[in-house]
């Protein structure tokens, strides 16, 4: 039981993380272009979507150990 908190303050933590550098990475490329790279909708999925996605497959691998 104490593993499993552990693990989803640390996941949490990691990949809101993950999600700010990913947002980070395209708003400077924005920048540095000049004009929007990609809509600011998909930035936000793509910030929010591959994280979860990440976290899922982690806790899916850790359940199975």
């Amino acid at each position: 039981m104490k593993h499993k908190k552990l693990f989803w303050i640390f996941a949490i933590l990691q990949y809101t993380l993950l999600g700010t550098i990913l947002f980070l990475i395209f708003h400077s490329l924005s920048e540095i272009h000049g004009e929007r790279i990609i809509g600011l909708d998909t930035q936000l999925f793509l910030c929010i979507a591959f994280p979860l996605f990440s976290l899922l497959v982690k806790y899916i691998s850790l359940t199975k150990t």
